[in-house]
């Protein structure tokens, strides 16, 4: 059965146990962990050895489990230690972008060889790597993560699918999702309004506000069997209060927990 779960950035004008308590307090199973330089480090990977007890006590405290994890860059300084850390702390998913910019060739060429190089890497402390095309990244679209399935065999990599990204690149996340379900190892799920650059505002990516057949992409989820995690994950500019970023995690979380019930896959 699917498990649904938030990405910590959400809450990331506040501190992971803070965070923990709100993302159990609107329903989740799980938490992604943020690990994402420069925007939110609810994991600071320079220093993960030292914080892993306490972010175990605080998701067992909380009844949460630790669905995966985001570094966002792919960037073999951070990955390293990323992998150790998801290994210790039984995260079964490190999360990255691709990088990189669209339509050039040498650009997708240099992050396939990354992925390689990386799911290798990941595969050696029992851990998938999981890639999600980006607007604007070199992975950015289907025909781009196809491109990505057929050049990465190996077991230890996964598509990490996220619909607001494919909507806007101008495709319709429930018509490209059945052709890349069979690597897909993580949702990121958010909504938004239009096929502009940007997600929005933090209220209109609660999921069900915006523009995206998100109960179409939830079927296919459930009409091909997919069992793993369905991470929400919102990013804003930041200056926003506790209870803000609650009402958006736990209107998310019904919506979500609605649907997939309906469908049978919670």
């Amino acid at each position: 059965m699917i498990q649904l779960g938030i990405n910590s950035v959400l809450f990331k004008e506040f501190d992971f146990e803070t965070a923990a308590r709100h993302i159990k307090a609107a329903g989740y199973d799980g938490v992604e962990l943020s690990a994402i330089k420069g925007m939110c480090e609810h994991l600071e990977l320079d220093r993960w050895e030292e914080q892993a007890p306490d972010i175990r006590r605080i998701a067992e405290e909380n009844g949460l489990k630790l669905l995966s994890m985001e570094v966002a860059a792919l960037d073999e300084g951070r990955l390293r230690p990323a992998f150790a850390a998801a290994a210790a702390l039984g995260i079964p998913v490190v999360n990255v972008g691709p990088g990189g910019k669209s339509d050039v060739e040498e650009d997708l060429a240099a992050t396939l060889d990354k992925l390689t190089r990386m799911a290798e890497l990941a595969g050696e402390h029992g851990v998938t790597l999981c890639v999600k095309a980006h607007v604007g990244g070199s992975i950015y679209n289907t025909p781009t993560t196809l491109r990505a399935i057929e050049a990465i065999a190996n077991p230890a990599f996964g598509i990490d699918m996220d619909p607001s990204h494919i909507y806007r690149a101008n495709e319709n996340p429930e018509e490209a999702l059945p052709q890349v379900i069979g690597r897909v190892r993580h949702i990121h799920i958010r909504d938004c309004r239009g096929r502009q650059a940007g997600p929005g505002p933090i209220e209109l990516q609660a999921c069900g506000r915006g523009d995206i057949d998100l109960i179409g992409y939830c079927k296919v989820l459930a009409d091909n069997g997919y069992d793993g995690p369905v991470c929400l994950e919102v990013i804003g500019a930041g200056g926003h209060s506790l209870a803000q970023v609650s009402i958006v995690a736990a209107e998310s979380y019904g919506y979500l927990n609605a649907v997939l019930k309906s469908l049978g896959a919670r």
